[in-house]
């Protein structure tokens, strides 16, 4: 009995596209990884760009002090470098109270190189864990993120919480924009500061 090759292609077994379709041809072929095993939504183009607001927002800050607050004993969640830009994950909505924050740790006004991306953003995906490096100065990450790392990033505390607790067991963002706010100073003198010449 004869078999049509559409059945014999279906009892074969064969795999899915590895890119989605409807996907840009032109994105990394890692982007699923993002999507199958994060569940983190990617915007359609080239570079891959991670969409900020929904699982995430970003606190952005110049490498130099980025590398500080990574000495500093303050909890983070996943960190990401691309060129001379470090970029700390934190809850949804931790981009609008920034300001907020900086005015009520009583940096407002100061000129910190610290910004946020949030709702309607987003940021160059960083190549996966094992996958292979990517060209040099592309995003990669110094701190990668997990399954479930969502629930741990730095946010404000829950109505009658703590400053230093987070709406789930995360770590406190005031304790980490207070710790970026002043090395991003620091940063900003030291390069400001002449620098003695090497004997």
């Amino acid at each position: 009995m004869a078999v049509s090759s559409a059945s014999s292609i279906s009892s074969v077994g064969v795999p899915p596209p590895r890119v989605p379709l409807g996907r840009d041809a032109s994105c990394a072929p890692w982007s699923h990884w993002y999507e199958r095993v994060l569940g983190w939504q990617l915007a359609v183009g080239s570079p891959a760009q991670l969409v900020t607001g929904v699982r995430f927002d970003v606190l952005e800050l110049p490498a130099d002090a980025g590398a500080e607050v990574l000495r500093r004993p303050v909890p983070t969640g996943p960190v990401a470098l691309v060129g001379r830009r470090m970029r700390f994950l934190v809850a949804p909505g931790s981009a609008d109270e920034l300001e907020g924050l900086l005015d009520w740790l009583e940096w407002g006004g100061v000129s910190l190189d610290l910004t946020a991306v949030g709702t309607g953003g987003g940021i160059a995906a960083p190549v996966p864990p094992g996958w292979p490096q990517s060209p040099r100065g592309a995003a990669v990450w110094l701190r990668p993120p997990e399954l479930g790392c969502e629930a741990s990033l730095p946010s404000l505390p829950a109505p009658g919480q703590g400053t230093g607790s987070g709406r789930s067991s995360g770590p406190g963002l005031v304790r980490l924009v207070a710790a970026a706010a002043t090395e991003c100073h620091r940063a900003r003198l030291w390069r400001r500061t002449p620098q003695p010449l090497a004997s």
